[in-house]
This record gives C-alpha cells, sequence and structure tokens, in this order.
C-alpha cells in the first residue's frame, strides 16, 4: 500500500514517530513542532498498514475541541472515515465506559454528570444539613477537597481519620457527597475517572476485553495528566498494549490542579523498551521568540531537554516597554494595537493574574478597540441553558435531586425556601430522594395548602411534559420542555439586552438539538443531556467577530496569535508571590512563561511597571527574573528609564553566573549560620553576583562571595 501521502510531508523526527516499531513511545514534542499532526498521521499509518484496526485504537486529548480536531483529520486522510476508533477526552471515553458497563459500575442505567455548578449546590446543601459553618468550611473549598482526592484515586473510606478539626469537616462532607451521589444515580467529573478506573479493578474479565480490544493507546498533552488519569492508563495498557504519549514537559502548567509533570519525567522508567523522540523544529515563531524561549527555560532544572529552532529568520526582535505603572502600561498597548493594519483576532494580551484585565479593558474602551475575555461562559454554562437542561434531566431521573432543587421554584411558582428547606429536611431522615419527598409532603399535607399546592403543580407539570414526549425526537422533545416549562416568558420578563440574550440562547438550545440529532450516533435524551455537561467543563471560548483576546496566561495553552503582548512581569506578580519560595512552584512559573513567549509567531512584545496599583494596594516591584533571564540580542528596549541605576538587561545571564560560581539553580545548599536551602535566582555580575536561597525557616539574598555556601 503506498503510504507516501502519510510520510512525505514530515520531517525526519516526525517520520521516525510515525513510523515507529517500539511498543512505547514518547514523543517530546516542543511548541508548535506539529504534534497533532504526528499523532493523526500515526493513527492512519497503523491503520493502513494493518498493524491496527480502527476498532483497535484509543487517543485519549484533554479537550473536547481538540478530539474533534483529531477526528477531522484523520477522517481527511483516510478515504473512509474509521469505525469503531475512540477518540476523546479522558472524561467522555470514561463516560461511554460507564454508560456501557453501569451494572458492572454500580449505577443506574439513566445515571447523569453533575458540572462544577451543581456539584457546588449540592455540596454547599450538604454543609448546612450537617450543621457546618460555611466560614469556617466554604463550600468551595470543600469541594476543591473532594475533587482533588479524587484526582488522587481516593474515597472516603481511603482518606485515615485526622486529627485536625478541619479535615474532620471536611471528611464528613466527603462521605456524605458520596453517598447522596450513589443514592440518586449521579456522578462528577473526578468520579467518572475513579468509578472508571475501578470498573477496571473490580471486573477483571471487563478489563481483559479492552485489553485485548485496545493494543494501539495514544495520548495527547501527557505532562497535563494527574494520579487517577495516570492509573487508568496503566491499568488499560497492560503488559500487551502500544503506549504512545506526546507531551512537553517544558509546558506543564497545571500543577495546581493535580497534573504531575513527574509522569512525564518518569515515563521510560515506567514502561520497559521506550524509544523516545525529540520535536525540536517549530513551525510557528520567529528565531528570536524561539531563542528567548530556550533561554528563560533552560534556567529549569530536571527537564527532558530540547532546544526549539525553526527554518525561517529570526524576524523582529522582541519589544521591552518599561511603564510608569499599570494604566501607562495599558495605554501604550492600546495605543500600539490602535496604530496596527493587521487583523485584531491575530491580537492577544497575556496575563498571570484575572484582575490586571481591569485596566487593560477601560484603555481598550477608550480607543473603541473590540476585545473578548477569553474563557467566558460557554453556551452550556450560560444560567438560562442549565434551568433548561435540569428539566430535560428530570425527565430522564426524577431523583436528580440537584435538578430539580434547582428548578422547583424557577419560574417562580410559590415555593420558598423555608419550604424547599423541610423537603430537603424530610428527604435526609426519610432516607428517600427529594421527588419522593415533594411527592409524600403533598400526600400528606406535611406543608401550608398554598405551599402543597404548588409543589404538586411543578410534580404535575414535569409528568405531564413527560407524557407528551412519546415518540417524540430530540429536538422535539427539547422544544417542548422550553415552551411548557414558560421559562421563555420568565426571561422576557428580565429588562434590557439580557431578557432578550437569555431568550435567544433558549431558542438557540432547540437548534443545538437539532445539531445533535443529526451529529451523534446516537441522538437519544441522555446522551444530549450527558454531552451537554462534558461540554460545560470543557472551558473554552466561543469565536465571536474581531475581537482581541485577553487571557491569563494558563488559558493561552494551545493558542497562538501573530502578535503577543505579556503583560506584568515584575516580581511578585510573575512569577506570582505564592510560588517565589517554593524551587517546584518557582519552575512551573517559568514553564507558564514559557508557553506564553511561544504563543507568538511573529511580534512579541514584554511589559512591566515599575509601579502598580493590585488588589486594593500599591506594589513597587522588580522587573522579573524572566526578562533578565532573556539575552540581550533577542531584545529592544522601547523606553530605558534613566531613574533605574542599573539596566534592565544584564550583560550576564543566571545562567552563565551559576555556572561561573560552580552552583546550579534549584540546587541543595548549606549555609554555616542558616543550614540547609535550595538556590531559586541569582543575579549581578561577578564579584558583585549574589544569590536567592531559600532556608527551612527564611529566605535569604547571599553574597556568592562571602556566603561560603556549600554544595550538597
Amino acid at each position: 500500500m503506498d503510504i507516501s501521502r502519510l510520510i512525505d510531508p514530515l520531517n525526519e523526527p516526525q517520520r521516525e514517530a510515525v513510523c515507529t516499531d517500539s511498543q512505547h513511545t514518547l514523543v517530546l514534542a516542543g511548541a508548535g513542532s506539529g504534534k497533532t499532526r504526528v499523532l493523526t498521521h500515526r493513527i492512519v499509518y497503523l491503520i493502513e498498514t494493518g498493524q491496527a484496526s480502527s476498532f483497535g485504537v484509543l487517543a485519549v486529548t484533554f479537550t473536547n475541541k481538540a478530539a474533534k480536531e483529531m477526528r477531522s483529520r484523520i477522517d481527511t486522510l483516510m478515504e473512509q472515515p474509521p469505525r469503531g476508533m475512540w477518540v476523546g477526552t479522558f472524561h467522555s471515553l470514561a463516560h461511554r465506559l460507564l454508560k456501557t458497563h453501569y451494572k458492572e459500575a454500580n449505577l443506574p442505567e439513566q445515571f447523569q454528570v453533575l458540572d462544577s455548578d451543581d456539584q457546588l449546590r449540592m455540596v454547599k446543601r450538604i454543609i448546612k444539613d450537617l450543621n457546618l459553618d460555611d466560614t469556617k468550611w466554604p463550600p468551595k473549598s470543600a469541594q476543591w477537597f473532594i475533587n482533588g482526592k479524587k484526582d488522587e484515586g481516593k474515597r472516603f473510606k481511603h482518606i485515615p481519620a485526622s486529627n485536625d478539626f478541619h479535615e474532620q469537616g471536611l471528611l464528613k462532607v466527603y462521605e456524605q457527597y458520596e453517598l447522596i451521589c450513589q443514592q440518586t444515580g449521579v456522578v462528577d467529573f473526578g468520579e467518572l475517572l475513579l468509578r472508571a478506573h475501578e470498573l477496571w479493578l473490580n471486573n477483571p474479565k471487563v478489563l481483559e476485553h479492552y485489553q485485548d480490544r485496545f493494543r494501539h493507546i495514544l495520548v495527547d498533552e501527557y505532562q497535563d495528566i494527574n494520579s487517577i488519569q495516570y492509573a487508568w492508563l496503566r491499568v488499560l495498557c497492560g503488559e500487551k498494549a502500544h503506549l504512545m504519549v506526546v507531551g512537553d514537559d517544558d509546558q506543564s502548567i497545571y500543577g495546581w490542579r493535580g497534573a504531575k509533570v513527574e509522569n512525564i519525567l518518569r515515563y521510560s522508567e515506567d514502561f520497559k523498551n521506550v524509544a523516545t523522540i525529540k520535536l525540536e523544529q517549530n513551525y510557528r515563531s520567529s528565531g528570536h521568540i524561539l531563542k528567548a524561549a530556550n533561554a528563560v527555560i533552560g534556567n529549569n532544572s530536571g527537564r527532558l531537554g530540547k532546544e526549539l529552532w525553526t527554518d525561517d529568520e529570526d524576524g523582529k526582535q522582541i519589544r521591552l516597554y518599561a511603564a510608569y505603572n499599570e494604566h501607562d502600561e495599558a495605554r501604550f498597548i492600546a495605543e500600539d494595537m490602535e496604530g496596527l493594519l493587521e487583523s485584531y483576532n491575530e491580537m492577544a494580551i497575556l496575563y498571570r493574574s484575572n484582575a490586571q484585565s481591569r485596566v487593560m479593558e477601560e484603555h481598550l474602551i477608550r480607543l473603541s478597540i473590540p476585545y473578548r475575555i477569553y474563557g467566558g461562559h460557554r453556551f452550556y454554562d450560560r444560567l438560562e441553558i442549565k434551568n433548561a437542561m435540569c428539566y430535560l434531566r428530570m425527565l430522564l431521573n426524577r431523583h436528580d435531586d440537584t435538578a430539580m432543587e434547582r428548578i422547583i421554584n424557577l419560574p417562580v411558582r410559590g415555593i420558598g425556601n423555608k419550604s424547599i428547606d423541610t423537603m430537603r429536611i424530610f428527604a435526609r431522615d426519610q432516607n428517600i430522594s427529594f421527588w419522593q419527598a415533594a411527592s409524600q409532603i403533598v400526600e400528606h399535607k406535611i406543608l401550608p395548602s398554598r405551599a402543597c399546592n404548588a409543589i404538586e403543580s411543578f410534580i404535575t407539570l414535569i409528568n405531564d411534559i413527560d407524557s407528551q414526549t412519546g415518540d417524540l425526537n430530540l429536538t422535539d422533545v427539547t422544544d417542548l420542555v422550553i415552551k411548557q416549562s414558560n421559562l421563555i416568558a420568565h426571561h422576557q420578563k428580565e429588562k434590557g439586552e439580557k431578557g432578550r440574550t437569555r431568550v435567544e440562547n433558549l431558542k438557540e438550545l432547540v437548534s443545538a438539538a437539532a445539531s445533535f440529532n443529526n451529529e451523534s450516533d446516537n441522538s437519544d435524551l441522555s446522551e444530549f443531556v450527558s454531552q451537554a455537561s462534558l461540554d460545560a467543563g470543557d472551558n473554552q471560548a466561543d469565536t465571536h467577530e474581531q475581537a482581541v483576546s485577553l487571557m491569563t496566561l494558563h488559558s493561552a495553552k494551545g493558542l497562538e496569535f501573530d502578535r503577543v503582548y505579556l503583560v506584568g512581569l515584575e516580581e511578585q506578580l510573575f512569577p506570582h508571590k505564592m510560588s517565589m519560595d517554593d524551587p517546584d512552584g518557582l519552575q512551573e512559573e517559568r514553564r507558564l512563561c514559557y508557553v506564553g513567549i511561544t504563543r507568538a509567531r511573529k511580534h512579541l512584545c514584554l511589559s512591566y511597571a515599575e509601579s502598580r496599583s493590585l488588589y486594593g494596594s500599591s506594589q513597587f516591584n522588580a522587573s522579573s527574573r524572566f526578562i533578565r533571564e532573556i539575552p540581550n540580542e533577542h531584545i529592544q528596549e522601547i523606553r530605558l528609564k534613566s531613574q533605574i541605576t542599573r539596566p534592565v538587561m544584564y550583560t550576564e545571564t543566571p545562567k552563565e553566573i551559576m555556572n561561573d560560581s560552580g552552583f546550579q539553580l534549584g540546587q541543595d545548599v548549606n549555609h554555616p549560620v542558616f543550614g540547609k536551602g535550595v538556590i531559586l535566582s541569582c543575579e549581578g555580575i561577578g564579584s558583585n553576583a549574589r544569590v536567592e536561597v531559600k532556608f527551612a525557616k527564611s529566605t535569604k539574598w547571599l553574597m556568592l562571595q562571602f556566603a561560603k555556601l556549600e554544595a550538597l
């Protein structure tokens, strides 16, 4: 079979990755090096050379958008779209698995997925039922605790009893949360992976079936997987599967949400006979940008190591703007954009903290420059859509407590908070669902007649809608729910643009159902509701009119723009003050800077402010160490400030200073007075060079020539 069309467009390392015969392969793919091309070409290569059937391939991505792009490319490369292939996110694949084996997973057939908002609502209710003070046990913190434990693969029963009073409260919430989820047949995002992992462990025959089926497993963004995702993969792979993972340890920036960069760093230790292939040729950025990125990330220790390069020219130097304050910084950027002829869609402002956007927005508005806050509410995250989806969920499962509590008095039908509290307590005491409690309260007239009548009207409404769905298709069911629930009339009462937008969104939900009807292999209501929950967790921005994109650096990963403004490069802000005393945290901050730099294709502008009003106070911070880590030849300073006694750029980089001194960034050292510590950063030249060292009780700046540091 002629596979030249798959191989010829690739460079040598890409070709090696696509054609490898190694059982396990680590593709270390730098930013803009064509990793998606490698993954898709590899899958098609395996199928067309007869090494695998489409039925035997499992491909895992981190966003639904990436999964859709991968599938689209595979369909384009193949003459006939492959059937039976599993391509999706960890969560969507786990959901598919649990839907197929719901009995073995101890779940009801129509189990539903809780999105983050509904999960928080349930946690709030539990904290109230347990009579816990929500100022000492904030619901959001309890939610993070539960999700964190699930990401670690730990249920309540796996966590040892604690002597810490606060953790005892959190464990009580977790215990009750697990109980209610099991009783009501709902799962959250973390539960999808945890339950799927337990399915493997508790059902050897099910595991054996999928191990025999999926002989080729490919994982994108491997540096971002957490503990439970890693465990799920390890069990599925067994001894037979061929596992190809693609990732970049230099772009591991989600440690705060459970991702463990160690998983990619130790891949060659965890699996036998691993072939490591590096994709270092960049097809996105100009030379100056790539050399700056290499210089910054080179200061991190423990890297797998790679050097981005390009066949393109060096292009324009990176511009550096030294602002007096945040208003001067924003004014400069807005005016700079105003004078450009290129598309606003190709411009982005990246910042470390969301709070930085406010001033940027003010100055963009003044110059009438359209902008978009990237990562805003997606369609299925919008209030009116979530309300409609809860009505649909009630048709599927009357015992969905979170859905019922959200809509029982929406639109308002005279059921107050006191009545809802009574139903909640009754349900808890009788160990029944909210729906069952409501029915019994009406039957036995436990509440005043007005409240009972209102509750009965809700029960009748849901039953009547359900009775009318009959043989209706998904589109007609959705349209029926929206009309008979009176949600449109409810939102029409809201004045101005907000009300009109909400009504338009509800009408668009019917179009979404119609589209799902046309595109899905299984377009029943249950699948539609589940997919909506999965989409709500995939926090990508919608595409609108031409506009400048404003976003945090974490949101920027995976995106690229012709022109990027990376702002707020100051110590305490970027790197963030919460990470500066932690060597691992500081390395992640540097990786975040690397990600920001490599978002730019042609033009990159860095900026910092001498003073900045942020979080309600004025700050006077030094320019970021990340600026000083970029060699001078790649930087064009737009304005030098005479009041600064030393230049922003040094003639030597911190890495060179450390090499001359015999020490390294991140190295363990001992001081005769302060004891053991870790080198965090350095600055200065020659005899004036000094290092920042974190000791057990403090962080100190020490002159190298006097410090008497001993390397450990």
